[in-house]
């Protein structure tokens, strides 16, 4: 998924009908999509996610509806909430081995940057201020400067860490005993060798070259990641984000219709059996979602993924028995778990909207020199008419009559 972009690149991504990155400049040209937008960060980022609840939101519509666009603004008001955010397309990390999308998952979350929030809820927890501990030292230097380096400030350490991570009984045993290490190495009690730290991580990143003999001499049981535990591990991770001071995590994959390529040569090329592992990832999440705790994630995906009797969700009835239900409403239902956008859409997108809309790009092209002008309201109809029949949305083809002011 694009990264935040600034400047005459991001432009260029509008010129093209992309979405210019996460940031201000994709919130100035939202229009249309800010009362769902405002409805789910109400509803789920500062109501049900904050309070230990999680879900799973499939986002799907047309080739240019506003799926990516919609995903990133979500991935903001998330950040701006207190959430830590992660997003990848399916173009980039394999779906059919949860273990790949777990470690895709940890990598973006950054785990040292993460136990340092817990080190510092820990020194806050214990009376301390982290903010007055200098850069570069760690709390038990700070702790020695002051003449307080007692045993008893050891043990009150020492019993925080526990009750973190190894006694906490919703955290994986080996997943909880590393972030104790770590956190502890942050800390400065219990030291970390260096040589140890790097073992711990190689092992929680999932190298395969760590021995399992390695990693019975630091004390952990002997096991790697797998896309068996791989669930149970991320559910621990998600653990330790709040832990750490984040309100929740929100996860954001986008572009699963890649789940229907399988064109030979191309990097990312998925056999049968490959997609039905990937759509047995995604009906297993969907299972294990309700034991999970402060979490969010979105799918985004064309609609395709939906409609194709050869090799989309219908092909894999497992899965699609638990999402059918969600397709057969009337109306824009924004609770459902798949959120259509060509339905939002037909709904919401008035031609006021459209008009809306069109200025927003004008005003952005304009303003980086690009030719570009806002259109009136019989362009809107016919584009309006033409979105009706074509396998486009309305927001590109907005878009693209902007850029060019024409229609045909």
């Amino acid at each position: 998924m694009t990264e935040q972009v600034s400047g005459d690149a991001a432009v260029e991504c509008l010129a093209k009908g992309l979405p210019p990155g996460r940031g201000t400049l994709l919130k100035e040209i939202t229009a249309g999509l800010d009362p769902l937008i405002s409805f789910l960060s109400e509803q789920y980022l500062e109501d049900y996610i904050c309070r230990g609840g999680s879900k799973m939101k499939f986002v799907t519509g047309r080739s240019g509806s506003g799926k990516t666009h919609f995903s990133m603004r979500i991935l903001d008001e998330a950040a701006e909430r207190g959430f830590l955010t992660v997003s990848f397309s399916a173009k980039d990390v394999w779906l059919h081995d949860f273990r790949e999308i777990y470690l895709e998952i940890l990598r973006q979350c950054d785990i040292e940057h993460v136990l340092q929030g817990c080190a510092g809820q820990i020194i806050r927890e214990l009376g301390y201020d982290p903010t007055e501990i200098e850069e570069g030292k760690s709390f038990m230097d700070f702790l020695s400067e002051r003449g307080e380096a007692d045993p008893i400030s050891r043990g009150e350490i020492r019993s925080a860490l526990r009750t973190y991570f190894t006694k906490n009984p919703l955290l994986d045993n080996n997943f909880a005993f590393c972030c104790s290490i770590l956190t502890g190495g942050i800390l400065g009690h219990p030291v970390l060798e260096p040589a140890s730290r790097e073992l711990v991580l190689s092992f929680l990143h999932g190298d395969k070259s760590v021995k399992l003999g390695q990693l019975r001499a630091l004390g952990l049981s002997p096991s790697r990641v797998t896309k068996i535990n791989a669930r149970h591990l991320l559910r621990s991770l998600a653990e330790v984000v709040h832990l750490a001071g984040y309100a929740g995590m929100v996860v954001c994959i986008d572009d699963l219709e890649m789940l229907m390529n399988r064109a030979a040569g191309t990097t990312m090329r998925y056999t049968k059996l490959r997609r039905n592992d990937a759509f047995e990832s995604i009906r297993q999440l969907i299972d294990d979602i309700d034991n999970m705790r402060y979490i969010l994630f979105l799918f985004a995906f064309d609609r395709g993924l939906m409609d194709n009797e050869n090799a989309g969700f219908k092909t894999y009835q497992a899965l699609w028995m638990r999402i059918q239900n969600e397709v057969v409403s009337s109306r824009f239902n924004c609770f459902a778990d798949i959120l259509d956008l060509d339905r939002y859409a037909e709904e919401s997108y008035t031609e006021d909207v459209l008009i809306e809309m069109s200025e927003k790009f004008a005003k952005i092209l304009s303003k980086y020199g690009w030719p570009a002008a806002a259109l009136d309201r019989e362009k809107v109809r016919e584009l309006q008419e033409r979105a009706k029949f074509g396998g486009i949305g309305i927001p590109y083809l907005i878009s693209r009559a902007v850029l060019s002011n024409e229609t045909d």
